[in-house]
């Protein structure tokens, strides 16, 4: 079995750093992260902009994916679908859980506000690449 911790996905994956996501939980069943509400991250309105929350639900996803791939593979997203359900004017939090893993692992992200209200939910399909032998 795969582990990685937030250093980890941060060195693979500096995007995941630079947007400001703390992974809260990283294993094969869930990946749980944070995204703190922030005004640069903001549009109309004040609410976290669709692209931060679609960036955090595409980090947890692909580490998710990762995590339940082989050992070293490459996770890339092929496909994703996103519904936004109701404005984030808080901090989030986004939980990750596989619904089908093999080569193109299916990933739903379900995005929680501070109050527990179910802003966004996401599906995506990731490829995970076996690394290439030298």
């Amino acid at each position: 079995m795969l582990t990685l911790g937030a250093d980890d996905v941060y060195a693979l994956a500096p995007y995941a750093k630079t947007l400001g996501v703390v992974f809260e939980e990283i294993t094969e069943a869930r990946v749980q992260a944070r995204l703190t509400h922030d005004l640069s991250l903001s549009t109309v309105g004040g609410g976290l902009h669709g692209g931060a929350l679609m960036g955090l639900a595409d980090v947890c996803a692909a580490v998710c994916a990762a995590l339940n791939g082989p050992a070293g593979a490459a996770p890339a997203t092929v496909e994703s679908s996103t519904h936004f359900l109701r404005p984030a004017r808080t901090s989030v939090v986004a939980t990750a859980r596989p619904l089908r893993v093999g080569r193109n692992t299916v990933v739903e992200v379900n995005v929680h506000d501070d109050e527990g209200e179910l802003c966004a939910r996401v599906t995506q399909v990731v490829t995970v690449t076996k690394p290439k032998a030298s």
